[in-house]
């Protein structure tokens, strides 16, 4: 039976050896025939995400515009849709952009509008914990790269989106023990690698500035990050809970104040962005 086994094995890699041989011959225009179908699956999957998501294409400009219309994060849009209907209203989870329903239907994101490079180029958004400040820096980061990867947005039709060089981000608590960074040691060394590729063609996104240290040393630290966005000519979203950068926006005309809302009423985030405004932190 040995014998057999190898008798066997010889035949395989012969007729293997003779398909590769086949193969190899027309290898050039198979790659390529690969390469068009790869593209086109592409394609065919970005167009039924679109029309899945009820999304439209986006005004692509060079002027530096970015106005994003009624914009929904789509990670957050298909967690919703795939969870089964609440049968009543219950406490959103923390940091989630939602609303809740009495009757039994799913939750819904609540869209945003934001702009960015229309009259101003740094927006600096304050408001309450779990108020969706996080989330709108990552949407708007998500939405800006989907556009420069060919892709339509989860957003109203006409909205804005200019060609940026970077997408440079900050966002979330990246204590690292291996590098004896703390919390806030790790924020400015993420900053500081920032602003080193930073140019006017950027987009550059800053979640908590000035947050980690004491609140006075943290609030002059965040101004001198803030001026030199400035002096960068970048389009900037920062989040913060600092007051006293709440009025840098006033000494400042390419800075604007936002704020995600709170409902005073029913103690809750309404996950809105109000641009022009500033909002309390709420912090219980």
């Amino acid at each position: 039976s040995g014998f057999e086994k190898a008798e066997e094995d010889r035949e395989v890699k012969r007729v293997l050896r003779r398909l590769s041989g086949e193969v190899g011959r027309v290898a050039k225009p198979l790659c390529y025939s690969l390469d068009v179908i790869a593209k086109l699956d592409l394609i065919t999957a970005k167009a039924r995400y679109s029309r899945d998501f009820n999304m439209y294409p986006p005004d692509v400009n060079t002027e530096g515009r970015l106005w994003l219309r009624n914009a929904k994060h789509p990670i957050l849009e298909a967690l919703f849709r795939s969870e089964p209907a609440k049968t009543e209203a219950e406490p959103p989870p923390e940091s989630s952009p939602l609303t809740t329903h009495n009757s039994p239907q799913p939750r819904t994101v609540v869209p945003i509008d934001l702009r960015l490079g229309i009259g101003f180029n740094m927006l600096i958004i304050t408001g309450p914990n779990t108020g969706g400040k996080t989330v709108t820096l990552k949407t708007t980061g998500l939405l800006c790269l989907m556009a420069q990867c060919g892709m339509h947005l989860p957003a109203g039709e006409g909205s804005l989106v200019p060609v940026f060089k970077h997408i440079l981000a900050d966002i979330g608590d990246e204590q690292s023990l291996e590098q004896s960074l703390s919390t806030f040691s790790s924020h400015i060394s993420r900053i500081a690698s920032i602003f080193e590729t930073a140019t006017s063609d950027s987009l550059v996104l800053l979640d908590e500035l000035g947050a980690g240290t004491d609140p006075t040393e943290g609030a002059a630290l965040g101004r001198a990050i803030l001026d030199q966005l400035d002096q960068v000519g970048c389009r900037a979203i920062v989040t913060t809970h600092l007051g006293d950068l709440k009025t840098y926006a006033f000494n400042n005309d390419r800075a604007e104040n936002g704020a995600v809302e709170f409902d005073v009423e029913t103690m809750r985030p309404t996950y809105r962005l109000h641009i022009g405004q500033f909002g309390m932190s709420n912090a219980l």
